[in-house]
């Protein structure tokens, strides 16, 4: 007979959304604007226990998020697969036809139901008295690599205009102002970033200008770096097939990885069959639904994972178990973030049983923190997961409504790095293939 146990029950929710700075960093969709938007989630049960997550924000998943209130108020945070049959039945499966298409992810369910889902851990956790990386299966390692990623970049630290620039910065806080515009800078930031955060392998950003000067980057980090430091580069999807193959093949001996140099499974399929160099992706398989045909037609040979994306943490392992029997590897994406969603990350990369690439992560580039106890610390370019109950961390009210009124401040609703480019080069429009 199975007994019908009530666990803890969700009371209340907060939604606050924040407005952190980020430098003015360049990619294929356009310009990073003075400040990147996060939406921090707080469920507090009838027992007075909090639970924290963090994705990305807009108006408009803020407004769905607000709306799941009336469905999840009296859930027990155990009960996971019932409150995400309701957020289904409520708001609908996300549709992955133009995600590919998309400079990035605004589908309203996976963040909804992700931000709900790392928040319930993070209580559960707290109840069970155990971290959630146990909650996923348990530790496969006490550190969790992540790798240096590099940006184009015009000159400033982003913020407001009193915060653009600070002459009196030194090392990190120094290099990161700085602009990175052709290869030589982009060493320099290179050192700068592994000198400060220990990271022992480097990812480039790319899509930003033409193929030769960004291939030309990556032979000169391997010249300055050697061959223990594994490079990877994403010219995000921005590649025609032609392209890609002859700079692939130019890059095939110094190459860990190249991520998404081509738009859609299809093309990546034949770029795939043309060079011996791994491909990556998180933008031509990003979704369930997606992965057969990634494997009948083998569109890549890495995924990189992102659990705001994926459905939550719980999804994630699944689809860990997926690359695993079909021989993908699997990383994870990152974007613009704070310490919760980085406290997540660092649970679910040392819960995940093959970690062959180290993560990405943005972490480096942002400055402020809503977590007691200030920013994580890297430790030769990884983390130490966690012991403590649940995420480990814990909510800085203080920060987090400063932040918020640097929202509320700075006006932006979403993301738009195309506007944002535009005002530095006027009639610049965002293609989705350029070279």
């Amino acid at each position: 007979m199975i007994e019908n146990r009530k666990g803890p029950r969700i009371k209340e929710m907060h939604i606050t959304p924040i407005a952190i700075v980020d430098p003015p960093l360049l990619n294929a969709a356009g310009l990073h604007a003075p400040y990147a938007l996060r939406t921090v989630l707080e469920l507090v049960t009838e027992d007075g226990i909090s639970g924290v997550s963090e994705i990305p924000g807009t108006a408009d998943i803020d407004a769905a998020l607000k709306e799941s209130e009336k469905f999840l108020i009296g859930k027990d945070v155990f009960q996971l697969n019932d409150i995400k049959r309701v957020l289904i039945e409520n708001f609908g499966i996300d549709s992955t036809t133009d995600r590919g298409l998309a400079p990035w992810d605004q589908r309203k369910l996976v963040h909804i139901f992700s931000s709900v889902e790392v928040a319930c851990m993070d209580i559960i956790g707290k109840v069970t008295s155990r971290p959630v990386v146990d909650l996923l299966g348990g530790k496969m390692r006490d550190m969790v690599p992540f790798s240096a990623y590099l940006f184009y970049k015009y000159e400033g630290a982003g913020g407001a205009l009193e915060f653009k620039t600070d002459p009196a910065a030194t090392g990190w806080a120094a290099a990161r102002q700085k602009s990175a515009l052709n290869p030589a800078e982009m060493v320099e930031q290179a050192k700068a970033m592994c000198a400060e955060f220990g990271f022992k392998s480097i990812k480039l950003k790319g899509g930003v200008f033409e193929p030769r000067q960004e291939v030309d980057a990556i032979f000169a980090l391997y010249d300055a770096f050697g061959k223990d430091v594994p490079l990877r580069i994403d010219p995000n999807a921005l590649w025609k097939v032609e392209t890609a193959i002859q700079y692939g093949k130019e890059m095939e001996s110094v190459l860990e990885y190249l991520e998404d140099p081509v738009r859609g499974q299809t093309n990546m399929s034949l770029v795939r069959q043309a060079l011996k160099t791994p491909l990556a992706t998180n933008m031509c398989t990003t979704s369930f639904e997606e992965i057969p045909k990634s494997i009948a037609i083998g569109s890549e040979d890495i995924i990189l994972s992102d659990h705001h994306f994926w459905g939550g943490l719980r999804s994630s392992m699944q689809l860990a178990g997926i690359c695993e029997t079909f021989g993908r590897g699997l990383s994870m994406h990152s974007n613009s973030h704070l310490g919760i969603s980085l406290a997540a990350m660092v649970h679910l990369g040392a819960a995940i049983p093959r970690m062959d690439y180290a993560l990405d992560t943005h972490y480096p580039w942002q400055s402020d923190e809503i977590i007691v106890g200030g920013r994580m610390k890297f430790e030769e370019g990884s983390v130490q997961v966690s012991s403590e109950p649940g995420l480990g961390v814990e909510l800085d009210r203080v920060a987090l409504e400063k932040l918020h009124q640097q929202y509320l401040a700075c006006g932006l609703k979403k993301r738009n790095d195309e506007i944002e480019m535009q005002k530095v080069n006027p009639g610049w429009r965002f293609e989705a293939v350029r070279w």
